[in-house]
């Protein structure tokens, strides 16, 4: 995976843009035994003390906030390289410049997500309400276990047990465990994991349905309403839902262009509300497949790492594509599940598109810095650390509390489990197709940061405690 914008020889296969939680793609081996603060061994191994010494070097060397790193954390004090890292950001977290966006995870793992879309799960994206007292089915992918078992959009999970003796009510589990308890009872993201679920279909029916975890493919466009042609009130529009940027969006993403090129589109429904981000290398495909009437010589971004390396800043320019469209208006949906790499894509729209672009649904999550990968070969590690601010071309960015005090104009709306994404009559969906005839709406309130409003109250995707690469970028996936 590409960096965001063009950086210099050292970070050529490294610097990325990332979701809630992390990205992929190329990475700096680093195996230096500077400790950068930390105390104890500084040889190469692969001991507690040792990972730690070597991501505060790291931290140290790279970080974007470097005022924000304690001078003086013993490391001692933390039993795994995760809480250590936490510690050294915690400054940072409580300014909203870092949450838990910096982060260490495994090299193994993270190429196969990014390369593939391979994770091993059931294969849908969770949502909650405020109470976590309903848990619910934002979609389901198309070669995992649940959607093969006819749970789908809308589907209501009940209980979860390992059995059919022992299943669990909703409110009991978070009862017992309010932060982590439905992450939990999930069991681990390994291929074999069995759970037995009651679920409530939306027609009201409840069965008992027997899952079983395995490794599957996740389609970042849907083949059954990822890309539509959409007629509605005499006029016909594009809908494209991307569920996260990764290598394979490549080609579906040129495929879905090329249709509404060769359709005559010029209005389009871009659907990222629960796309936590991922590689820019595909953010720039998805910007210059909106950019045909840009110029080779127009900026698509300026990214900027600390003074110290101030070497690495880069401002990238449009590179349209033999199926980029030129549209005259783009109705962007997003939700508090929307971040990094895709609140990326609606800011870079933004100097060229103004008023003839809107943000439909809820407000964004809040994600203007990218990170580069550091690795460790030898011990598997791989860092992710915030290393670069990125803007657009009139130097906005730093919408660390959503994109809605950036995006002038915005229209709210539900996210409508009851319909599928890209129905005409789906809330969000509705929204986007009246700002793109001209309709008047009501504008989202910059408090709904970080939730999607439904009928029973707010709205948040389940993630895990330490989620996984994959549940990083495909937030609520399991």
């Amino acid at each position: 995976m590409t960096r965001f914008g063009h950086f210099g020889a050292l970070l050529a296969l490294a610097a990325t843009l990332a979701g809630c939680g992390g990205d992929g793609g190329g990475s700096i081996s680093s195996t230096g035994n500077a400790t950068g603060g930390a105390s104890g061994s500084t040889s190469n191994g692969c001991s507690l003390r040792d990972r730690q010494n070597w991501v505060a070097a790291q931290m140290n060397e790279w970080y974007l906030f470097p005022d924000t790193l304690p001078t003086n954390l013993d490391p001692s004090a933390y039993s795994t390289v995760s809480d250590y890292i936490d510690a050294l950001t915690a400054t940072a977290r409580a300014q909203r410049k870092d949450r838990y966006f910096t982060y260490l995870t495994s090299i193994k793992e993270e190429d196969a997500y990014y390369n593939s879309g391979s994770s091993a799960g059931f294969g849908f994206r969770l949502t909650t309400d405020s109470t976590q007292s309903r848990l619910l089915i934002a979609e389901s992918f198309e070669s995992g276990a649940a959607l093969a078992a006819g749970i789908d959009r809308g589907t209501e999970i009940q209980g979860i047990g390992t059995s059919t003796s022992n299943i669990q009510s909703i409110a009991d589990i978070v009862r017992a465990d309010p932060n982590n308890g439905l992450s939990n009872a999930l069991g681990p993201d390994t291929a074999g994991t069995v759970r037995v679920f009651r679920v409530a279909a939306p027609s009201g029916a409840v069965r008992t349905v027997s899952l079983t975890k395995s490794d599957y493919t996740l389609q970042p466009v849907s083949p059954s309403y990822g890309t539509q042609i959409i007629t509605d009130n005499g006029q016909r529009y594009g809908y494209i839902n991307l569920r996260t940027f990764i290598g394979t969006a490549d080609a579906q993403l040129r495929s879905a262009f090329a249709t509404f090129k060769q359709q005559g589109i010029t209005q389009v429904v871009v659907d990222l509300r629960y796309n936590g981000g991922g590689a820019v290398s595909i953010a720039d495909l998805f910007n210059n497949l909106l950019g045909g009437a840009r110029q080779t010589s127009d900026v698509l971004s300026y990214t900027t790492f600390r003074p110290s390396k101030s070497a690495e800043n880069q401002t990238s320019f449009f590179a349209p594509q033999p199926e980029s469209i030129t549209p005259s208006r783009v109705a962007f949906i997003g939700t508090g599940g929307t971040a990094s790499a895709s609140e990326g894509v609606i800011n870079r729209a933004l100097p060229y598109l103004g008023t003839n672009m809107a943000l439909i649904g809820a407000n964004t999550y809040g994600k203007p810095v990218g990170q580069i990968a550091l690795d460790r070969s030898s011990c598997d590690d791989r860092l992710r650390v915030i290393a670069f601010a990125i803007q657009n071309a009139n130097r906005q960015g730093d919408y660390y509390n959503g994109l809605v005090g950036t995006v002038p104009t915005t229209c709210r709306a539900n996210d409508d489990l009851t319909r599928k994404m890209g129905d005409p009559q789906e809330a969000s969906t509705r929204a986007a197709l009246d700002f793109l005839q001209g309709k008047s709406c009501t504008p989202i309130s910059a408090s709904t940061a970080s939730a999607q409003s439904v009928g029973d109250g707010p709205r948040r995707l389940v993630q895990p405690e330490r989620p996984s690469t994959a549940q990083r970028e495909v937030p609520g996936l399991f």
